[in-house]
């Protein structure tokens, strides 16, 4: 890469993961179509975005544990539920046809932001709920499908599990980010980096541009949404989940 390619990447993978951190996720909005524009094929751009985003929740986790923001059972109980389903995704990604899944997640996507944004209150106090063995059950069970979307699709779904946290576990948007960034970033975009890198190609030597983004990004955007609270988190969630969910119905139907 010229210096030029370089420092455009760096400036692309700085603003998505800034960005990813304050909603909770979609990093790839920008990094990965970025990848692709560069002149690298899907699945290795695909494996190169997994393990470069592991640095997105390395810095955001050197933020959060500032705060001590997260509970350690809920946080175990995450991290045992998603990365099962994150192999497995990961695993099958490349059987499977790109088309009709971008469309469907795109269109989820959007409802998700549309879900947030009519209901106001939405995520903005701390409620816990569904702690009972029944509730935690079938929170696991999402939490299981959204690690299979987040192994086999590209982007986005840091914002399913930070949806399903804030609304079937009753976290303020706040709580449930720090839980997305750190769970999602670093553990299990971490499961679905080192499958896919054995399965794969990485494009390992433009690693060091992305990496440094990414670090930066997280750190900053979870800093920036720790300082600015949930009112601005949500509405940061439902802009976020508008332009992925627009973007991959765009992609699939080949408009670019």
């Amino acid at each position: 890469m010229s210096w030029t390619e370089q420092l455009l990447l760096f400036i692309v993978s700085l603003i998505a993961n800034l960005f990813s951190a304050v909603a909770g996720g979609g990093a790839g909005l920008l990094q990965f179509p970025a990848l692709i524009l560069l002149g690298l094929p899907f699945g290795v751009a695909l494996a190169t975005h997994k393990v470069a985003s592991v640095a997105l929740g390395v810095g955001a986790t050197l933020r959060h544990l500032r705060e001590r923001s997260l509970e350690g059972r809920l946080a175990l109980f995450i991290l045992v539920s998603g990365v099962p389903g994150v192999v497995l995704g990961a695993f099958y990604i490349l059987r499977v046809p790109d088309d009709l899944a971008q469309i469907t997640l795109g269109l989820l996507t959007v409802g998700l932001g549309a879900y947030s944004f009519f209901n106001r209150q939405l995520g903005l106090e701390h409620r816990p709920r569904n702690r009972h063995a029944r509730g935690m059950a079938m929170g696991g069970a999402g939490l299981f499908l959204i690690g299979v979307l987040n192994g086999s699709l590209t982007s986005g779904t840091g914002l399913f599990c930070t949806m399903w946290l804030v609304r079937w576990f009753g976290l303020d948007y706040k709580s449930a980010v720090a839980y997305t960034l750190v769970l999602v970033g670093l553990f299990w975009n971490g499961s679905g980096a080192v499958t896919l890198a054995l399965l794969g190609e990485v494009k390992w030597t433009w690693m060091p541009v992305l990496l440094i983004g990414s670090l930066l990004g997280g750190y900053l955007g979870a800093h920036w949404s720790i300082v600015k609270g949930n009112r601005f988190i949500k509405r940061g969630f439902e802009v976020m989940t508008a332009l992925m969910g627009l973007t991959l119905i765009a992609k699939s139907l080949h408009l670019f």
